[in-house]
């Protein structure tokens, strides 16, 4: 009981760490797993582990808890797979994830094979590990250094798509090795087929019955999250039952499935619960770290620093390279963008199943040698390596790389709403027709069709939420206002947003008693139009079309004795620079030179 308390507790606190020093939750969590595992034994009397897991789990028990608990962290990993969202990618995105795949798998494999004299089996899963990204390594790293609009999209993506994708291949690569001495037979193409068709069916089967179960509505709202995750178990349960390890295969395909369901009832389970995949996460890297031995990381070597300089410097260079060879990257975007690849939880979950299972004498696993058996405790400390270098290392100089590059985007002029009501679609239109980037935001289909209808830009989900704010592409977006009737929404925006936009590029609308306040209130630097209207006037302004002006000034005290003057007129909108940059009009507006003030009057 006190080594699962501990586990729990160390997670929280190593989750809690990461976001307190900006770093993937990755490299403290296994850190501490380090330490209260093979590197506590050189400090307890007895030379026995802080956290045992074989206390915790006996059996196939621990098999078990980590292949499901991959499973379920893979199923959310489908859930974030579009499809229209892979056919609009580049086709930079689209060969890294296919040919930079390939380069990887056969470099790696050769890598290990030959530096370290792993068995080649051992050594191609070993190289299908290490293809994976992942979304968890890479947004902290990408919300820290901030780099240009072209490299944030090229990472984002591919973190995305070659997790789930890159399990995929894992475990089809698994059960074509250990089938029949992995030779190509009838034998290991029947189980390298059952696997795909026995996850295949199961995830599509699955898929259909929540679909039905959704579209008659016997689903209840506030039990659809719970009820979903328990039928993604029984997909990945009733699968594995069929043929082993097709469970996993099956949940992603399900993730993947509903993801991309176009029905209105479909869309309110598209983001899965994040709280239960940090607490699996957290459980799972401690409990595999501490897990390793001591006897694992002295059969390491040299050797395996050579290997992990391989993988890094010479692999990750030359997929990107190959892959972009066509595309409008810069040079310095592309080595940039060779630099970040940090492998994530995909990597260690999948690495843990296969040691567990390789090496279980009680597994009957067919098709390997004693050597290759044994060759296979190095998978997961080897992987494990990979993992912490790649965090350690990237994330700790991502930045100055990105500066001395000089690939740091610049401040985005774009701007966010959060809200596309009437109000917001007039101020997205009028930026919108400018050249301005806007992106309009709500849950509201009909205010979306709207906003469709004008060709303004929109995003259906609330940046409000934790899941629609990270899915959200907002590198284009420098500035954010909240434009709703509810006061509380507003104000409850800004708190929200302005870690992710800066408080100074945060904005609403002023409240009912603001406006009625005037000149008696010290305004909020964060209140738009100078307060002058609430969304209701604001509203009753624009069903009268009113025509939007725009008026040169040489410098700020022109501006603000104008506004005095018109006090009872003029609602200032934007201000635009001498470099044609707009910027909402607020009370902390900038002091610059020859601009021009866009308005409109009462």
């Amino acid at each position: 009981m006190i080594e699962l308390a501990g586990i729990l507790i160390l997670g929280v606190l190593a989750q809690w760490l990461a976001w307190k020093i900006k770093t993937p939750a990755i490299l403290p969590l296994i850190v501490i797993g380090l330490l209260v595992g093979p590197i506590a034994t050189y400090f307890t009397a007895d030379g026995s582990k802080l956290i045992n897991t074989d206390h915790i789990f006996q059996g196939h028990l621990l098999f078990d808890f980590v292949s499901l608990a991959v499973g379920i962290i893979l199923f959310e990993g489908g859930l974030s797979l579009k499809y229209k969202e892979v056919k609009e990618l580049g086709v930079a995105i689209r060969n890294i994830i296919l040919i930079g795949s390939i380069i990887t798998l056969v470099g790696a494999t050769c890598a290990v094979h030959y530096l370290m004299d792993i068995e080649w089996k051992i050594a191609l899963l070993f190289g299908s590990l290490v293809i994976v990204t992942g979304p968890t390594v890479i947004r902290p790293i990408l919300s820290n250094v901030r780099p240009n609009h072209k490299i944030s999209t090229i990472l984002k993506w591919e973190g995305v798509l070659i997790d789930p994708l890159g399990a995929f291949i894992a475990i089809l690569l698994y059960e074509f090795i250990i089938s029949d001495h992995g030779n190509i037979t009838m034998h290991a193409l029947h189980g390298f087929s059952l696997t795909v068709l026995s996850g295949g069916a199961t995830g599509l089967g699955m898929a259909l019955l929540i679909s039905f179960l959704m579209k008659r509505e016997l689903i209840p709202a506030y039990l659809r999250n719970v009820i979903i995750l328990g039928l993604a178990i029984v997909s990945f349960a009733v699968s594995d039952l069929l043929h082993p390890e097709s469970g996993l295969l099956a949940v992603t395909l399900l993730g993947m499935i509903l993801s991309n369901n176009k029905s209105t009832e479909m869309k309110s389970i598209i983001h899965f619960k994040e709280d239960i995949t940090v607490i699996l996460i957290s459980v799972l890297f401690i409990m595999l770290s501490s897990r390793i031995n001591v006897s694992d990381l002295q059969h390491l070597g040299v050797e395996s620093l050579v290997v992990f300089a391989v993988v890094v410097f010479v692999l990750r260079p030359l997929s990107i390279f190959v892959s972009t060879i066509k595309s409008n990257l810069t040079l310095k975007e592309k080595l940039f963008i060779s630099w970040i690849s940090p492998r994530g939880i995909v990597s260690a979950g999948v690495a843990s199943i296969f040691t567990l299972r390789l090496t279980d004498p009680t597994a009957n696993i067919g098709g390997l040698t004693l050597i290759e058996i044994e060759h296979a405790n190095t998978l997961l400390p080897l992987t494990f390596l990979i993992i912490v270098g790649t965090v350690v290392i990237q994330g700790a100089t991502a930045k100055a790389v990105a500066k001395k590059l000089g690939v740091l985007k610049n401040h985005p002029q774009g701007v966010a709403f959060v809200g596309a009501n009437e109000v917001a679609r007039f101020l997205a239109g009028y930026l919108h027709k400018q050249g301005v980037p806007v992106l309009l935001t709500d849950t509201d289909e009909r205010l979306l069709k709207e906003a469709k209808f004008q060709q303004i830009p929109h995003y259906e989900g609330s940046l409000l939420i934790d899941s629609d704010l990270e899915d959200a592409d907002l590198t284009e977006y420098g500035q954010v206002i909240s434009v709703n009737i509810s006061e509380e929404v507003n104000l409850l925006a800004c708190k929200i947003l302005a870690p992710e936009f800066g408080k100074e590029n945060t904005y609403r609308l002023a409240s009912t008693k603001e406006k009625e306040w005037g000149s008696n209130l010290t305004l909020s630097p964060n209140i738009v139009f100078r307060g002058r209207v609430d969304f209701v006037e604001l509203t009753q302004i624009i069903r009268t079309e009113p025509e939007i002006k725009r008026m040169k000034f040489d410098n700020k005290e022109k501006l603000t004795s104008y506004l005095k003057d018109n006090k009872t007129k003029v609602v200032p909108l934007f201000l635009v620079d001498n470099k044609g940059n707009y910027s909402l009009y607020s009370s902390a507006h900038p002091s610059f030179e020859d601009f021009e003030l866009v308005y409109i009057n009462k």
